[in-house]
């Protein structure tokens, strides 16, 4: 099924590792087959991941942007999620760990980084902050 893609003047992507600008104009643009896309509002950068949650969803990004390096970031993933189900005891947010855990093992990185989000939601309620979106100051560089 084809992904419709609708930016904004300016916006970027990523498409395949590679960083995209849009021009000055609204465009769609449509991906006919198989390819890895964030915008830029879902791009974290590695000193972005500063929060336990953020240190989840950080290589679960760079697994799907990057597959080459697949190995390390897998790692780095199951060091993080371990962690962070240890030190939980909520029942929403552990059942939320093991949804994103069972979307990496399939390869649904896409899936399992906004399923990711609500893990944001739940550790900012327990930090008693609001977190900051993934975008805000992101770049893509």
């Amino acid at each position: 099924m084809p992904l419709k893609l609708s930016l904004k003047p300016g916006e970027k992507f990523v498409l395949n590792g590679a960083v995209l600008t849009n021009g000055d104009r609204r465009v769609s643009l449509v991906i006919e087959n198989k390819a890895s896309i964030l915008r830029d509002r879902d791009i974290m950068q590695a000193d972005e991941a500063n929060t336990p949650a953020k240190r989840i969803y950080f290589p679960i990004m760079m697994l799907y942007l990057d597959p080459e390096q697949s190995e390390k970031y897998y790692e780095e993933f199951v060091a993080r999620m371990s962690e962070f189900m240890n030190a939980i005891t909520d029942r929403d947010a552990l059942a939320t760990c093991v949804a994103v855990s069972r979307d990496v093992l399939q390869g649904h990185y896409y899936k399992a980084l906004i399923k990711c989000r609500q893990l944001f939601e739940f550790e900012g309620l327990r930090l008693n902050y609001v977190p900051a979106s993934v975008s805000e100051g992101a770049a893509v560089r």
